[in-house]
Parts: structure tokens; sequence; C-alpha cells
């Protein structure tokens, strides 16, 4: 049996709350055999979870087009996250949802079994305020997406190439590893969507690059549309990226997130842009108002 490594947290395992301590997973479980299973990673605010509806749509979603089975009701799903900001305590938190389809036997003999519900809490580690206002860097990883991988797109956690990629990125000083396909097109970053800005005019890949259909990439696309600025999801090369004023990149985590350097490459004039600040400011300000006791 496999445990939580944090004793002291409280978790949620399939359908019912307990300590990290008494959380156990078969060693049997195809998750832990094949790498075969979906998470989403949200960040509660006020104890609250902005975009839940869409962390879930996404998350059954993929679990349609891969033919993963879920058996857990959505109203489970909602209750788990709840039970685990309540007794952790979070205020402000990062909440990972884990979903396999359980035992082995229904990959090999095609039985539909429990599927596995991990639902775990923590304190949110923020990242420092200096990225927000300095912007970081970011490298370009060597790897590539490909459009012909069948989890291209989804949430799996089959994860390892992204942390490959993040870790040389770590090595190299930098944040974040901007990921082009097999095709040369820019896709996304390790754990974020990309957005670039040219003579104010946003620009981001589309979803069928591939790229993961980020929750907070939606939003950054709706805000765009609701304060009237151009928006425009359409194919990016290298010369596109370089050729940028204002690069940034989303995730729940992280929100939005200002690039400065690609490399060697400074960004625009080496400081977080106009259009970055203004979608930032709005999306703060959408965050309080759904968080809102």
């Amino acid at each position: 049996m496999i445990k939580s490594n944090n004793m002291n947290e409280y978790v949620y395992l399939n359908d019912q709350l307990t300590k990290g301590e008494d959380a156990h997973l078969s060693i049997h479980d195809t998750g832990i055999m094949h790498g075969v299973g979906l998470f989403e990673t949200m960040r509660c605010y006020n104890g609250k979870i902005p975009y839940l509806d869409d962390h879930i749509n996404r998350l059954f979603n993929s679990a349609q087009a891969l033919d993963i089975h879920i058996t857990q009701e959505v109203n489970d799903i909602i209750i788990g996250l709840n039970e685990v900001i309540k007794a952790n305590n979070l205020t402000e938190g990062r909440l990972r949802l884990t979903v396999t389809p359980g035992a082995l036997n229904q990959l090999i003999n095609e039985e539909v079994s429990v599927s596995t519900l991990i639902i775990t809490g923590s304190p949110l580690i923020a990242y420092p305020e200096t990225y927000y206002k300095d912007g970081i860097s970011v490298v370009i990883s060597p790897y590539k997406e490909n459009k012909e991988d069948p989890t291209a797109g989804h949430k799996t956690i089959n994860f390892f190439k992204r942390l490959i990629a993040l870790q040389q990125a770590k090595a190299l000083k930098a944040t974040e590893a901007l990921w082009f396909t097999t095709t040369n097109r820019l896709a996304e970053g390790s754990i974020s969507n990309v957005f670039i800005v040219k003579d104010k005019v946003i620009y981001t890949p589309p979803v069928d690059t591939p790229v993961l259909p980020g929750i907070i990439r939606q939003q950054v696309i709706r805000l765009a549309d609701q304060y009237k600025m151009k928006l425009i999801e359409k194919e990016i090369v290298i010369h596109d990226l370089l050729a940028a004023e204002e690069v940034f990149i989303t995730n729940s985590i992280m929100e939005l997130m200002p690039v400065t350097k690609i490399e060697a490459h400074q960004v625009g004039n080496g400081t977080p842009g106009e259009v970055f600040r203004q979608l930032h400011n709005l999306f703060i300000i959408e965050i309080k108002k759904l968080t809102a006791k």
C-alpha cells in the first residue's frame, strides 16, 4: 500500500475524508502501474474555488475522450473538495484532484471497476511578487509536442516529460520551458498556456495545436472579449514569439505571469507590458468578486 507523505493533512480518498497517515492506495491501481489517470490543480481563495465547473467539465471531457471511466458523480467530487478545504482550514490554498480508472483489470479485461478519486489540499505557496513586478525568464524546451499523441491536450498524470523540461529550465535559472510542436508551432509551457502581444493584439495558440484548454487561458480569452481587447487564436512560430512586445503565461496557481526574457532574448523593453498589466488587474478584480465572503 502507498501512503500520503504529509501525515497531518486530511485527504479525500474515494468517498471518505481521512487523515493522510490513514490514506492507502492499492499498488495495483492503474495510476501506479501505468500512469493512467487525469488530474486538476485548483486554487482556492477565501476557501472558495473559482471556475470549479470549468475544472470538472474539463476532467470529464478528457475522461470521455480517453475512455477513462469515472464512477464518482460530480456532486461527490464537489463534496470531497469542500471537505478537504474545511478539514485543512484552507483559505488561500492549492487543491489537487486526481482520478484513475482503479484496478488494472479494467484495462486488461475491459471490466468496469470503481475509479480511484484522490483529493489533496495544502496552504498556497505563492510565486514571488518579483515575478509579477519584474517578469520571469523562460527557455525553449528541446522536446516537442506531437499532435498524434492521443493524450496531447489532456491533463494526464503521466507528467514526467514535463517535469524533465522544468528541471532543465530551473538548471538554467528559468521558471518555465516553452514547448513547440513537431511542426515547429508554439504550443504551451510545461505547466502553462502562452500568450504573446504584438501591436496591442493578443495572440495565443489554438486548442488544436494541440494545447491544454487551460482554465485561466479561457478566462483571459473571455476577459479580452468582454473589455474589447483584440485577441486572436492562431498558429505562432518562433519568429512571432521573438518579435512579440509582450509575452505572458497562465495557469490556475500563477494566474497571469509576465515573461521578460526568453533564454538570452529580451522581450520588448524587458519589463511587464501594458496589456499584461491590464488583463492581470481585470483578473484579480474578478477573482475578488467571485470569492468574496
